[in-house]
């Protein structure tokens, strides 16, 4: 058997109306939203009594696609360190390659994005710049230029 594909990357949220706000916001589009309970959610996460909402959000371009998650119960969990950096183990960003890196980022600091760093040149290729986001997602953006 082969791999088919890579279906989606999920990050779990604490507010999805922020998150969902946000990444409309940078330009990927909400496929769906939903309720997940049930004994199938239990069964497939290894968790019981699983109460969630999730909404699934897609790229223009169709092929990547995003899973926000904010569970009711059992609550979320995880390391509270406040603003873990780039470099912590464990999925630390995740990538969109945009137009305009300075008129994304305009329209997004409304929604709480802030850059960890600058935007920074990579040789004559690409402007880059990580930026943190709702729940404290690390969101990379990458303009090409030339």
């Amino acid at each position: 058997m082969a791999l088919q594909r890579m279906d989606n990357v999920g990050i779990v949220v604490e507010d999805l109306d922020a998150a969902v706000a946000f990444f409309v916001e940078l330009g990927l589009e909400v496929e769906g939203r939903a309720e997940i309970e049930g004994l199938f959610a239990d069964r497939a996460v290894g968790l019981d009594g699983v109460r969630s909402e999730i909404a699934m959000m897609r790229t223009p371009d169709g092929h990547g696609r995003l899973e926000l998650a904010q569970y009711h119960h059992p609550e979320a969990v995880g390391d509270r360190a406040p603003d873990p950096p780039p470099n912590t183990l464990g999925i630390h960003r995740v990538m969109y390659a945009v137009d305009d890196i300075d008129d994304t980022l305009a329209r997004l600091r409304p929604h709480g994005a802030e850059l960890l760093g600058e935007v920074a040149r990579y040789e004559d290729v690409h402007r880059l710049c990580y930026l943190r986001g709702p729940s404290g997602i690390i969101v990379a953006l990458a303009e090409q230029i030339g």
